[in-house]
């Protein structure tokens, strides 16, 4: 036998945000000043209580190995987290803590999915959800959600979607990349079809902490029992805390499904980094105020960027309503010419704005708009006016 790749690794698509953040560092390490709107992270330090706490840990020689789920101290304190803010109540035998966000949502994707059972996952949606649906087998059944219903599914949609095939469905709330968030009404009516159609709903809530408006983050599972057995929650320290390199995921979920999730878990990595896990202790069971002030410097951040983009020609996004991300409509800006060359998709406008503005922005493709692009705010107020001046000049270039 001959050697090759195999069918599955050549079928998944590598992340398109990450070439976009790798592209715009390679031009900053030549002394380009290059504005990036795709960082996926806070642009803030991780709370010194949090990084206190890892010292501590260390100084201590906590360095061992913890069992595969996660040290019985987190586990508890991810169980009174959901409990309290939450108002889910999942045991610590039900939690699974696991190597950042991405890792618990691959763990959910291969404790439920058999080769062919369909997953699905509304658009536009996180580029990283089909990808992990493909490699635990699965198949993803896209749904599209257009701007008229705010990117969000519908119970009509979701229930005619379903087939005999239909395994779960992807819920993302506050949404990576539109911003929306699912109201307690809706959500109420999305379990209705969830529980009838006996299907599991893998909720993402990483974005809980960044709601906007007085809005209120509200978990599916705390809508009743019947939607509760039917949840997995999947969460994690990254976006709230500014810790997304201390590669701390969890969920709460049936205790099959979680158990399932660790012994899958067990042969791939282990328990999750055990210093970090302490970190994570700190950062849900100390003080929550820098939680807050993130939130609100994240807000005014919202406010700018809507407002710029609402005043420029031939783009335009609605409000977020959470998350750090505005989803530009640019459909009119593509077919126009920009210095004599047709911009004949994203593609063609993020290769522009990147070599010509020194601007990185995600084209999103790969999220299931190809007429939008990504912008997230989870950087400075300057590098965002300064960011959107250069894409106000683009745009203002076009004929």
């Amino acid at each position: 036998m001959s050697l090759s790749l195999s069918e599955k690794a050549k079928r998944v698509k590598p992340s398109s945000t990450l070439a976009i953040t790798a592209k715009a560092n390679e031009l900053r390490s030549k002394g380009l000043d290059v504005v990036g709107f795709g960082a996926g992270e806070p642009d803030f330090k991780t709370p010194e209580n949090i990084k206190n706490a890892a010292h501590e840990a260390i100084n201590n020689n906590q360095t061992k190995y913890t069992a595969v789920p996660g040290l019985p101290a987190l586990r508890t304190a991810i169980s009174n987290k959901f409990r309290n803010f939450n108002k889910v109540n999942y045991e610590p035998a039900q939690i699974v803590v696991s190597n950042g966000g991405k890792h618990t949502l691959m763990n959910a994707f291969q404790a439920i999915l058999n080769p062919g059972d369909e997953v699905i996952i509304p658009s536009p949606y996180w580029l990283s959800y089909p990808e992990m649906v493909k490699l635990a087998d699965g198949v993803p059944v896209y749904v599209t959600c257009g701007v008229e219903q705010q990117y969000k599914i519908t119970p009509k949609q979701l229930a005619d979607a379903c087939t005999e095939k239909t395994k779960a469905f992807v819920l993302t709330s506050p949404s990576n990349p539109t911003g929306m968030l699912y109201s307690r009404k809706e959500l109420e009516e999305l379990a209705k079809v969830i529980v009838e159609k006996d299907i599991y709903v893998i909720s993402d809530e990483i974005y809980e902490n960044l709601i906007y408006d007085n809005n209120e983050a509200v978990s599916i599972a705390s809508l009743g029992e019947d939607i509760y057995k039917h949840t997995i929650t999947c969460n994690g320290i990254a976006k709230g805390y500014s810790m997304t390199g201390w590669r701390i995921g969890y969920c709460g979920a049936p205790l099959d499904v979680a158990k399932a999730m660790s012994s899958v878990q067990s042969h791939q990595t282990s328990n999750a980094n055990t210093i970090a896990q302490f970190a994570a202790i700190e950062a849900l069971n100390g003080p929550q105020d820098s939680v807050e002030i993130m939130r609100e410097e994240f807000d005014k951040r919202r406010c700018l960027m809507y407002e710029r983009i609402s005043a420029m020609p031939y783009i335009s996004t609605i409000k977020p309503q959470g998350a750090f991300y505005a989803f530009v409509d640019v459909s009119k800006v593509l077919g126009k010419m920009h210095k004599g060359k047709p911009v004949s998709d994203v593609s063609v406008m993020a290769e522009i704005l990147i070599e010509e503005y020194l601007v990185a922005v995600v084209p999103c493709m790969d999220f299931g708009f190809p007429d939008h692009i990504r912008l997230s705010y989870a950087i400075s107020i300057e590098q965002i006016t300064k960011g959107l001046d250069r894409i106000q000049k683009f745009l203002e270039a076009l004929e």
